[in-house]
């Protein structure tokens, strides 16, 4: 997977503390206070313990260590985190475009010396419990984490990946298939034409027909033009058939080296095991060498530079006339120096973050575009780090209007400095993300540290975070325009700086699609008959390589006998504040309260739905009471951890036809912050602002673009909503709040020259949202703040029972359930039933202006609590690992797809796929295949123990509860699901494929995202979009 890094302040957003652990796991000490005995300069396994240094703040301690025989280094966080991780990294440096490290992570990860099956990777999805298992390619390091809760499945995870990095087999099938070959359109028809096809090759293409993606590429390649960050390190399309399987090879034997890598392990599992397998199993067999890969600093400019690159139009776009970018990006400073990278870090949020910002107002609020370029603000995954600020949607008339408004705002903050509420709020929500517990810790953790470690920074330091706050907070005492001072030196006197615009052009895709035909010819001008022959042969050997069966025998595998046979009991205690249900949950949450409420649309008129993403993402944004949207801003900052609403779409877990649809209100604080934060919550109940028609534009415009941004990445999401749509009655709403209805319908109302008529919808929405009759809230706390917090909700009701009205339902038909099932005379929530709904099959394709497509196929199932839903998760995981991944991505070349289960539907997708009727084909072979039972008990004790590694992962305090509050499933529910997924047999699994999927049987939506198609086309049973 190839992927782009964050500022440090973003990745800040998941860095917090998870102190869950089960109680299987307790031990005498702490696993924090075990690693505070190391020594330094303590031997152990073959490695030398360098430093051990206590980080309260993130309740962890930290144990740095060196390989004596090969230099490796290696981080240790010993924590009460029962969800140990492992990650190595190596330092990959490219010097061209040919994607050599992103293809290799692919390769390496095909099979092994000690376990040469084709594929251990994808398989050791379903013979563990991890809970998350994956590899990145950045800019210039390539990492493998995965993480699990098991300590037998960490070391068969860790046996797999040490195995793979060190000891790949990199067969030259596997570079084919991953990397890139040549074969006939149809590989068992030899006059069908060549044609390029490859999973990374298709991939970025993918990622290349996305215009944020294209524009941060063209950026990084532009800003740093001497070394290693001027190529495309995962791969540009037209240069991925440039690369021999030889250079391939050599770069592993350079850069795959301990002596080029660092290891991190996290979590409560001791130190010692780990050190022991990782010295058996690989740093033994290397010695030390001098790996060479070190990044250069990139030579300064003396003057400022422009460019300018194009890109494809945007057919969503909310403005066809304006679709450029321009944006000017700073180099700064060695990321090495943390707390100069915390203090640009948080510089840059001040800078840019919320309407209080500098350059929100003078950028964002002029309406010169539709929002903040796609690379914006302090990034620092590079050697050294960049500062980019510009804007999107800009006419090609304001470009130069653009450029000296950054100029003048720069000007403008050496003159009036920040704020010091401002500056409070930033380390108040620094705080907050400290504080905010999550379940992948350890992961992000691993993501914080890698840059700044990866060019020889200290990641001990960078978790310091706190030391690097107060020494920020006193630099600022000792001199008050500390902060003016940094703005001068980087951005007002600094001449490495690149304006860079983009502008779409009309021929572009024409133009990638003409140069990858010429790229073919070229190759093949020069072919024999033979040479023709001898792919042609390859392309079947491949073929038959991918159908063979595999032999998995030699990898090692959890049995379905070590999954825990019953899930742990979350309390909860459901009461009324003023009449409304409260739900309480006592949680570790180090100090946060969580609050939520939902509130349901069965009074909301029907014409106005599709008003509701958009009220909810304005909702908290255009000031409340006497607050203007700004000081709101502020005061948001100030005193929450953030605040929004959402929609929600739940199916009923005993019925098809029966649903809930509402908005969820949700927030944090610290426990001292509550009043502050249920008083602007009542403020947004009682008097939200509504008539700021300028704000509201800038609102719109933004929620515009980001919906049309989102399609390039999530296009199988949208497939998968609009195939469901005419299933079943919250399939269709789903569509209307979610899917391409949702993103045509924002696009509509930004155009809109006057956005009176939303002004006057606004306030009619919020009367029927905004109603106690219809919410019910849930508090999340320490158990010493449930009183406190209870008092809080019970003013709040109190503060907005003016809002409060008996409304009739629009539909008729409202089922009322009790929120806790098992006490019928307790407080109810209302769902909407539609008896008399008839599914309605249909296929709709939506043209777009991507060269791969996004493809899928649903069909009506069954709810939750149904005896075949069970069947139905195990079938879909199987159907995904033992056929639909060999088809669609092996042999078809697609970057991924599968098949799942959820709201009652059996849902069939790909993503960046280069087909669509043959994918399409390869949903219906894999029913059949299901049908036919052509598949083991260990095909079904693997998919069993994917199964419940989703259905453990690993839930943080601020969750617990919610799968009760939200959708009335209780933890007796989830067991009694729990049982069923553990009796699933052999029979069961052909009968339900049968019974649902057949064709005969089944009723099923179909959608596709993708480039024009004359198949579909001349196809009268397609809608075309």
């Amino acid at each position: 997977m190839f992927r782009q890094t964050k500022s440090v302040f973003q990745k800040l957003r998941y860095l917090s503390f998870n102190g869950q652990q089960h109680t299987w796991r307790l031990k005498s000490t702490s696993a924090r206070e075990r690693a505070l005995q190391y020594q330094p300069g303590q031997k152990i396994h073959g490695f030398t313990v360098k430093e051990v240094v206590a980080v309260p703040d993130l309740f962890l301690t930290a144990v740095k260590l060196t390989h004596d025989k090969t230099g490796a280094q290696y981080l240790h966080a010993a924590r009460d985190d029962s969800n140990n991780l492992f990650s190595v990294q190596f330092r990959t440096t490219p010097m061209d475009s040919t994607g050599v490290p992103h293809i290799l992570e692919h390769t390496v990860l095909c099979g092994s010396e000690k376990y040469p099956c084709r594929d251990p990777f994808f398989k050791m999805l379903s013979r563990s419990l991890s809970t998350f298992m994956n590899a990145f390619t950045a800019s210039d390091y390539t990492m493998y984490p995965f993480s699990t809760q098991n300590g037998k499945d960490f070391q068969n995870l860790l046996s797999v990946y040490l195995d793979a990095v060190f000891f790949p087999c990199l067969r030259e099938q596997d570079f084919w298939q991953e990397g890139w070959r040549l074969e006939n359109e149809d590989p068992t028809d030899n006059n069908s034409p060549l044609m390029f096809k490859g999973v990374v090759f298709n991939e970025m293409k993918g990622a290349f027909s996305d215009n944020e993606r294209l524009y941060a590429q063209h950026l990084q390649n532009k800003l740093y033009p001497d070394h290693t960050y001027s190529v495309v390190s995962g791969g540009e399309p037209l240069a991925i058939p440039d690369l021999t399987w030889e250079q391939l090879k050599q770069f592993h034997a350079t850069h795959y080296h301990p002596s080029n890598a660092r290891f991190f392990t996290y979590g409560d599992l001791p130190l010692e095991p780990h050190l022991k397998q990782i010295q058996e199993e690989a740093l033994s067999k290397f010695d030390c060498i001098d790996p060479k890969t070190e990044v250069p600093s990139q030579p300064r400019w003396t003057s400022p530079k422009e460019d300018r690159v194009t890109c494809s139009p945007d057919p969503l776009a909310p403005d066809p006339n304006k679709q450029n970018t321009v944006c000017v990006s700073y180099l700064l400073g060695d990321i090495t120096d943390a707390f100069e990278g915390l203090t640009l870090s948080l510089l840059s949020s001040l800078m840019i973050s919320g309407p209080n910002s500098p350059f929100y107002k003078s950028l964002i609020e002029p309406k010169l575009g539709t929002d903040f370029s796609s690379v914006v603000g302090y990034d620092g995954s590079t050697k050294e780090a960049s500062f980019s600020i510009g804007l999107q949607g800009v006419d090609e008339e304001d470009i130069e209007r653009v450029k000296q408004i950054i100029s003048q705002t720069i000007d403008k903050i050496i003159e009036n400095g920040f704020e010091e509420r401002r500056i409070e709020a930033l380390i108040h929500k620094l705080e907050i993300q400290i504080k905010h517990q999550t379940t992948n810790f350890g992961l992000s953790l691993a993501s914080y540290i890698a840059s700044s470690w990866n060019h020889d920074g200290d990641p001990v330091e960078l978790l310091q975070i706190s030391d690097s706050v107060a020494k920020f907070r006193q630099a600022l005492k000792e001199n008050p325009g500390f902060l003016q001072e940094k703005v001068r030196q980087y951005f007002k006197e600094n001449t490495h700086r690149l304006t860079l615009s983009m502008s779409p052009e009309e021929s572009y895709l024409e133009k990638q699609a003409k140069a990858e035909e010429e790229k073919l010819q070229k190759k093949i001008e020069v072919f024999s008959d033979s040479d023709r022959k001898q792919i042609y042969e390859k392309g079947l050997e491949l073929l038959a390589a991918q159908s063979q069966t595999q032999d998995v025998s030699c990898l090692p595998a959890l049995k379905v006998s070590d999954i825990e046979p019953t899930i742990p009991i979350t309390p909860v205690q459901i009461s009324t504040a003023g009449g409304v249900p409260v739900q309480y949950c006592e949680q570790p949450t180090n100090g946060l309260v969580y609050f939520r409420a939902l509130c349901n649309l069965n009074t909301l008129p029907e014409d106005l739905k599709v008003f509701v993403p958009l009220f909810c993402s304005v909702i908290t944004k255009m000031g409340c009471g006497a607050l203007d949207y700004r000081q709101q801003a502020q005061q948001m900052e100030l005193r929450t951890g953030g605040m929004s609403v959402s929609t929600q779409v739940i199916t009923d877990c005993n019925e098809l036809d029966t649903y809930e649809q509402g908005i969820l209100l949700s927030s944090s604080c610290l426990e001292r912050n509550l009043p502050h934060m249920f008083q602007l919550w009542s403020d947004i109940f009682n008097s939200p602002h509504f008539d700021d028609e300028e704000r509201l534009r800038v609102l719109v415009m933004q929620s515009a673009q980001e919906l049309a941004n989102s399609i390039a990445y999530s296009g199988h999401l949208y497939a998968m909503t609009r195939a469901g749509r005419h299933l079943t009655p919250a399939g269709d709403l789903q569509e209307t709040f979610g899917g391409m209805e949702q993103v045509t319908f924002m696009k509509r109302t930004a155009a809109m020259a006057d956005l009176s008529q939303i002004i006057r919808t606004l306030p009619r929405l919020k009367i029927h949202l905004f109603n106690p009759n219809n919410m019910r809230c849930a508090i999340n706390s320490t158990p010493e703040k449930v009183s406190d917090a209870a008092a809080h909700v019970e003013g709040f009701i109190k503060d907005v029972a003016k809002n409060r009205k008996e409304r009739k339902p629009v539909r008729p038909n409202i089922i009322e359930k009790p929120i806790n099932p098992l006490d019928d005379n307790g407080p109810r929530r209302k769902l909407i039933s539609e008896p008399t709904f008839h599914p309605c099959p249909m296929k709709t394709f939506f043209q777009m202006p991507f060269p791969v497509n996004f493809v899928s196929e649903s069909i009506r199932a069954v709810p939750f609590s149904h005896k075949d839903y069970a069947s139905l998760c195990i079938l879909a995981r199987m159907m995904t690992a033992k056929f639909l991944h060999g088809e669609i991505r092996e042999k078809g070349g697609a970057y991924g797809g599968g098949a799942k289960i959820g709201g009652g539907l059996f849902t069939f997708y790909s993503y960046r796929d280069p087909n669509t009727v043959q994918t399409l084909s390869a949903f219906g072979n894999g029913i059949e295949w299901a049908k036919s039972g052509k598949f083991t008990q260990q095909d079904i004790d693997e998919a069993k123990l994917s199964v419940f590694s989703a259905v453990d992962s690993p839930v943080a305090p601020a969750d617990k509860g919610m799968g009760q509050f939200l959708s009335g499933v209780t933890d007796e529910m989830k067991q009694s699901h729990r049982q069923r997924l553990f009796a699933v047999d052999h029979k069961n699994l052909v009968d339900v494929a049968e019974r649902y999927l057949s064709a005969g049987q089944k009723t099923c939506g179909v959608a596709i995202l993708g480039p024009e198609n004359d198949v579909i086309k001349k196809d009268p049973s397609w809608i075309i979009k």
